[in-house]
C-alpha cells in the first residue's frame, strides 16, 4: 500500500496545483473583462435633443438644466453619486439659479492658487463665497473633457460646471455628495 499511496498522493498533487494554475490563468485573462463589465453595467449615458426631454426622461437630470439646452449628453453612476453633463446653452449663459465664480479673486478657481473655487457671485450679482475646493473628474466618459476643472466657471447645486462659449461642462462628484451629506445632516448617506 506503500506505493499506491505516494503514488495517489502526488497525482492529487499534481492535480490540485494545475488547477490552481489554471485558475490564475483564468484570473489574469479573464479578470479584467470582469471589471469592465461590473463598471460598465453601473453606468448610464444618455443623449437628448433638449433639456425638457433630458429632465422628462431622467430624474437623476439636474432641475437646473434649462429646457432649451440642446445636445444634451448625460452620465451617471447607479452605486455612486458620481455625474456627467453636457449641453449647449443658446444664450451662452450659467442657468439660472447657478453661482458663477469670479477667477479674478486671488486663491480663486482661474488663478490656480490652492484650487479653490473662489468667489462666487449670486444670480443678483452679490459676491458669496463658494466655499468649495475644485474637484477633479474621476468618472471618465469619451465624450467629456478631463481638463473641464481648470476652466470652472461656477457651481450649480451639487455640480461644479465650466461654461466654455456657449458649451457647458457639468460634474458632481461622489466624495464630495459625500461630504455635503454629512455636513447637512450629520452622517454619510
Amino acid at each position: 500500500m506503500g506505493m499506491v499511496g505516494k503514488g495517489l498522493v502526488g497525482k492529487l498533487a499534481l492535480g490540485v496545483t494545475g488547477v490552481a494554475m489554471a485558475a490564475a490563468v483564468a484570473t489574469v485573462a479573464v479578470g479584467p473583462r470582469v471589471s469592465d463589465w461590473y463598471e460598465g453595467r453601473h453606468r448610464e449615458q444618455v443623449s437628448y435633443a433638449l433639456g425638457s426631454e433630458a429632465k422628462a426622461d431622467r430624474r437623476a437630470v439636474p432641475d437646473w438644466l434649462p429646457d432649451g439646452a440642446t445636445s444634451v449628453h448625460y452620465a451617471r453612476s447607479t452605486t455612486r453619486g458620481d455625474r456627467l453633463l453636457t449641453a449647449d446653452l443658446p444664450d451662452g449663459r450659467l442657468p439660472a439659479g447657478c453661482k458663477a465664480i469670479d477667477r479674478s479673486t486671488p486663491g480663486g478657481a482661474g488663478k490656480g492658487g490652492g484650487g479653490t473655487a473662489g468667489r462666487a457671485a449670486d444670480s443678483a450679482g452679490h459676491a458669496t463665497d463658494a466655499g468649495d475646493r475644485v474637484r477633479p473628474v474621476r468618472f471618465k466618459t469619451t465624450w467629456f473633457p478631463a481638463d473641464a476643472p481648470a476652466k470652472i466657471s461656477g457651481t450649480c447645486g451639487s455640480y461644479q460646471v465650466a461654461l466654455v462659449g456657449n458649451h457647458l461642462y457639468a460634474w458632481q462628484d461622489d466624495a464630495a455628495v459625500r461630504t455635503a451629506l454629512t455636513a447637512e445632516h450629520g452622517t454619510a448617506r
